[in-house]
């Protein structure tokens, strides 16, 4: 029985045998209260939603500031925050995570959110760097289709 050696695999085929398999990488998302607003019902739906879309959350928990949300946004490595804001306040938050965002450097970190935003106002805020608005009724299903959709492209797009 005579044997014979196999040639070494290149370094496409390599390549291109490790991402055959490649799961695409779980995405970490930030759900975040800012300000004295208590109604986090919504907020904790929106989480457990993702969470059971397999993505990673971290929920902040009520009365965060800007700074707090950018802080923890940096310090967890997150892709994205999404911010739920029911006050009315969102013309003054929605700016200000963005700005403490982009202070900190984090300026690739999408952020996106939900509430009682008026259209008028949502397209003021998608002007000023918020990706996306979700309303009361929008379905978690709708939430992580537009992930899908929009964020994780925009996520892998900035890792390669």
């Amino acid at each position: 029985m005579s044997r014979t050696a196999a040639a070494p695999a290149s370094r496409d085929t390599i390549s291109s045998l490790a991402s055959v398999d490649r799961k695409p990488r779980k995405l970490r998302i930030l759900v975040a209260k800012v300000g004295l607003d208590g109604h986090d019902r919504g907020a904790k739906v929106v989480a457990r939603g993702l969470a059971d879309a397999g993505y990673e959350v971290i929920y902040s928990g009520l009365h965060q500031t800007p700074e707090m949300v950018a802080a923890a946004a940096a310090q967890e490595s997150v892709d994205a925050v999404g911010l739920s804001i029911m006050s009315g306040a969102h013309m003054t938050h929605f700016p200000a995570v963005r700005a403490a965002l982009d202070a900190r450097g984090a300026n690739e970190v999408v952020l996106f959110g939900g509430g009682i935003v008026p259209d008028e106002d949502a397209a003021a805020l998608k002007a000023g760097g918020v990706a996306a608005i979700f309303t009361p009724g929008t379905s978690t299903q709708a939430i992580v289709d537009w992930i899908e959709r929009e964020l994780r492209p925009r996520v892998e797009g900035a890792a390669a």
